[in-house]
């Protein structure tokens, strides 16, 4: 019935207007008994149409003065059975024509007549007392169906004004009706969406309703992935960003935690917890549909640079992600601090009743959010800093230590935008105890939070010194790889901070932290994590700086070459200088032999025999060299050739100190040795210098760097 009629309406004589529905709403009117009169909205009288030839159902389309449908007496009650069913089909069957009838009156209706449609239809279903969404969703299905069989240009646009026209007195209902045909897609329910979009007079409604479908909580998830396909196909249209004025901030929250939500009941139990660059995200299509509204709603708004900047970053990969999601939203939020800030205040004021969420994934979300527009001083200062102070401190007293790094990470930014260093006695305690934190996020979080401190002008540099003294040097042989560059990071920040003091012999603490961790950064040279190996070169040479070593070729050459002879001068000046010092050097060094990484082995196993070869005997204790025999005495049979043959060159340099140390022992009791104190301890018995092979490990430089593997 209903493709015969659009068939008719193809094929028809010649054109029919706006003054035939303005007259077909009259003559509902009529049999009303409402007052006849054009519609306000109606166009200008027409002249005298061309007949129209009539369709297959004549009967049931109303004349200008008739009743539309025909009605049954009052006092008759309707009959039953198949001949009730009978009519109330033909009821049907003519609504529908006069549906269709209208839409294809369309065709050269323009504007006036887009609004006659709508009055008509309205009225004929008013006029049959039923429910008007009712019908609605039947007009939107028919359409669906007929729009493919409908020729491109002016026939196939006459019908999706008609879905406009409902649209724009009936949004929520022609919504409704369009969800369930767009998931699974849709290339039909996709054309209509898009239709929508194109008309201003109704596409900011459409997206309000579309926007309350997505962050319904009532709602099934599939009508929340549905609207988000049809967010996509709409916001995908040039110009429709422009609706979104007034609630864009809430849409693209909404987005970002539907892509959360996603994640979550997408995430299988072994799910990497990164992503690797060349992964393209979990194999999800609805989590890609969402990812492209966010990426045309931002491009829309002109932030073409926010997604460009994700791009590079990595971010739109991290959004979909179950581990990696809040990464991404930080990642988005920094990038919209910087190319879209215009948006910060709307985003910041829709944030803050979330925080407070009873579903986590809301909650997180906004928390993410929250943390990253901190890095926007103005935004910042839309809450008095002791508020914000307060929540985020609040925030590392929960069990859940995504929260806890959230609020950590939130701290840095709080101290980074300030122009000193304010509130320090909540500060610091909140982030050197997280340092004692077992996930490896909260503590990188922490060390980065103290390297922006110390960033600050007035930065606390003795009261970090001495508060990091016992913390700091543990974490510089941590089994994560992060945190180990991290600390030495951090600590080459305390170095360049504080080098005025230690330069004139003050900042003690900070003298004793540093020549506490001297052997460890020594000896990450030589680190398996290049990030860790670069870090510690560039302590050393912060270090180097401060004290005024003149050692910065050396470390260079050892860093990038492996070089034993550079390391023989950084051990010998070391000795020279703080011979102290020299048994806490050897018995710090004695305990990366037991390292698990071959290279950290066999370089302290080097170390020790430069140390050793530039000691005096009476700067080493006898218990200390036999520990030392020992030790590298079990380390020749390591199943690293390399790292057996260093441990058997040491450990002839230790025997020759014991050696030594033998021989001054008799003469002092000979009485034979009248040396000062200050000689005696710098005086060096003629012992062989150690030889080391080179080592296996290639050095970064060659490696890394310049890809030299293949050489020969």
């Amino acid at each position: 019935m209903a493709g015969g009629v659009w068939g008719w309406g193809r094929a028809r004589a010649g054109p029919l207007g706006a003054l035939t529905l303005t007259a077909l709403a009259e003559g509902i009117r009529a049999s009303r008994g409402q007052p006849l009169g054009p519609p306000a909205t109606g166009p200008e009288p027409e002249p005298e149409l061309e007949p129209v030839a009539e369709p297959r159902r004549a009967a049931c389309i109303p004349r200008a003065g008739s009743e539309p449908f025909p009605q049954p007496p009052a006092q008759e009650p309707a009959p039953e059975g198949p001949h009730q069913t009978t009519r109330c089909s033909q009821e049907e069957g003519a609504l529908e024509d006069l549906a269709l009838y209208t839409a294809a009156c369309l065709e050269e209706a323009g504007f006036a007549g887009t609004q006659a449609t709508a009055l008509t239809l309205s009225t004929a279903l008013e006029a049959r007392g039923e429910r008007l969404e009712d019908q609605v969703h039947g007009l939107v299905r028919g359409l669906l169906a007929q729009v493919p069989s409908l020729a491109e240009g002016r026939p196939r646009r006459a019908a999706l004004r008609v879905l406009s026209a409902l649209a724009l007195e009936h949004s929520r209902d022609v919504v409704c009706a369009l969800l369930p045909s767009s998931l699974p897609p849709n290339r039909v329910a996709a054309e209509l969406w898009r239709s929508l979009s194109r008309n201003q007079r109704v596409n900011g409604q459409v997206l309000v309703q579309l926007l309350w479908a997505l962050k319904g909580l009532a709602g099934s998830q599939s009508e929340a992935l549905a609207a988000t396909r049809a967010l996509g196909e709409m916001l995908a249209v040039s110009g429709c960003v422009g609706a979104t004025r007034g609630f864009y901030p809430h849409l693209l929250l909404a987005l970002v935690t539907q892509l959360h939500e996603l994640a979550q009941s997408t995430c299988p139990p072994d799910t990497p917890k990164a992503w690797a660059p060349s992964h393209p995200g979990p194999p999800h299509s609805h989590a890609s549909c969402t990812v492209e509204a966010l990426k045309a709603l931002l491009t829309g708004d002109g932030s073409r640079m926010v997604v460009t900047c994700m791009e590079q970053a990595g971010g739109w990969r991290r959004l979909v992600g179950a581990h990696t999601h809040l990464e991404g939203v930080l990642l988005l939020a920094s990038a919209m601090v910087a190319h879209a800030d215009h948006h910060l205040r709307g985003l910041f004021a829709d944030l803050l009743p979330r925080l407070r969420s009873a579903h986590d994934t809301q909650r997180l979300t906004a928390m993410a959010f929250f943390t990253g527009l901190l890095q926007s001083r103005p935004t910042a200062r839309l809450l008095p800093e002791e508020i914000i102070l307060e929540r985020l401190c609040a925030w590392q007293g929960d069990p859940e230590p995504t929260v806890r790094w959230l609020g950590l990470l939130g701290l840095g930014h709080l101290a980074l935008n300030r122009g000193k260093v304010r509130h320090v006695s909540t500060l610091l305690p909140a982030l050197l105890g997280a340092l004692a934190e077992s996930d490896a996020r909260l503590v990188g979080a922490a060390l980065g939070a103290l390297r922006r401190v110390l960033l600050r002008p007035r930065a606390p540099v003795r009261l970090l010194s001495a508060e990091l003294g016992p913390r700091l040097p543990p974490l510089l042989d941590d089994a994560r790889e992060s945190v180990r560059a991290s600390a030495v990071g951090l600590l080459g920040s305390l170095v360049r901070r504080g080098r005025g003091g230690l330069r004139v012999g003050l900042r003690g603490p900070l003298r004793k932290l540093v020549l506490q961790s001297l052997v460890p950064l020594l000896l990450r040279l030589s680190d398996p994590s290049r990030d860790t190996a670069e870090s510690s070169e560039w302590t050393l040479a912060r270090c180097d700086q401060a004290l005024r070593w003149g050692l910065l070729e050396e470390v260079v050459t050892v860093a990038h070459y492996d070089s034993p002879e550079a390391l023989s001068r950084i051990c010998q000046r070391l000795v020279q200088w703080y011979p102290s010092h020299v048994p806490s050097f050897l018995s710090q060094t004695q305990g990366y032999l037991r390292s698990p990484q071959k290279p950290l082995r066999r370089a302290a196993a080097v170390l020790i025999g430069f140390l050793v070869h530039h000691s005096s005997p009476r700067c080493v204790n006898q218990d200390l060299l036999d520990s030392l025999f020992q030790d590298l005495g079990q380390l020749q049979s390591d199943p690293e050739p390399a790292v057996g043959a260093a441990a058997h060159v040491s450990t002839q340099q230790v025997a020759l100190l014991a050696q030594a140390q033998h021989h001054l022992c008799r003469r002092c009791r000979l009485g034979l040795l009248r040396l000062p104190r200050l000689r005696r301890c710098h005086a060096h018995p003629a012992r062989p210098r150690p030889v080391y092979g080179d080592s296996p490990f290639q050095p970064r430089s060659l490696a890394g760097r310049w890809d030299c593997s293949g050489l020969g």
